[in-house]
């Protein structure tokens, strides 16, 4: 059994939560409702649990504050919102869990799913990613924590050449010719970087522009990137992305 405690300043919403843990997911058991931050922090820090379900959107202290409030995080985390754009891209490039409001039953299974299959407290490094990319300019951010089948890697930006699609995974190519399968599609990739200097060149890839080394032309055209590889442009990208290339005199 998982011990765990829901966090949302509203009351409805935890009692969805709830129910749908107590009728869908079994192995939970809540040990305690906290309808603020502050409440919280004293729960999380009396009650030894392993997972907690944290709204972001809360007065006087948000999630993230919380967190920043806590002397550590020795427990699972899954953060709960309704949809909020710049958070949510935080979240994603520290690859932390999240469950967008109204909560799904099948979402909030696959949700706890993993939480079992993990159930550890998240590396200090992705916090240290999360609150920096919501505290700081993008271009300061310089690792993004990638999830893979042997667990999570944290991968500098300028050591990543480009990404390929492979079904529901990505294959991110990077500098010294390694290569990392993660765990999630090339869109949810192209979302994490989309701040930074990469571009979707191709439905199967995407590229880190201070990586390419020559533009060949053709009907799309052709990369040869810093490695060697050679990736294909689409038509659709193709002015686009010689716009970017314009000041380098491709």
């Amino acid at each position: 059994m998982i011990k765990a405690i829901i966090v949302d300043d509203e009351p409805y919403c935890c009692e969805v939560l709830s129910t749908l843990l107590e009728r869908h997911v079994p192995e939970v058991t809540v040990e305690a409702v906290c309808h603020s931050a502050a409440e919280a922090i004293t729960a999380i820090t009396t009650h030894p649990v392993q997972l907690v379900f944290l709204d972001i959107e809360m007065p006087h202290m948000n999630g993230f504050q919380l967190l920043e409030r806590l002397p550590g995080v020795d427990f699972d985390l899954i953060f709960t919102t309704s949809y909020d754009q710049y958070a949510l891209k935080a979240i994603k490039f520290s690859a932390l869990d999240y469950l967008l409001k109204p909560i799904d039953r099948t979402e909030l299974q696959a949700a706890v799913r993993k939480a079992l299959q993990r159930l550890q407290r998240p590396l200090p490094q992705q916090l240290q990613i999360l609150l920096q990319k919501l505290h700081q300019p993008s271009q300061q951010v310089n690792q993004i924590a990638l999830p893979t089948m042997e667990g999570l890697q944290l991968v500098p930006l300028d050591a990543i050449i480009s990404c390929a699609s492979s079904s529901n995974y990505t294959i991110i190519s990077l500098k010294d010719k390694l290569k990392i399968t993660v765990s999630r599609t090339l869109k949810e990739v192209e979302e994490m970087l989309e701040d930074f200097m990469f571009m979707r060149v191709h439905h199967s890839f995407l590229v880190n522009l201070n990586e390419i080394r020559k533009y060949i032309k053709g009907e799309g055209g052709n990369l040869i990137m810093s490695d060697g590889s050679s990736v294909d442009v689409s038509r659709s990208k193709k002015d686009q992305l010689l716009k970017k290339l314009q000041p380098r005199k491709y």
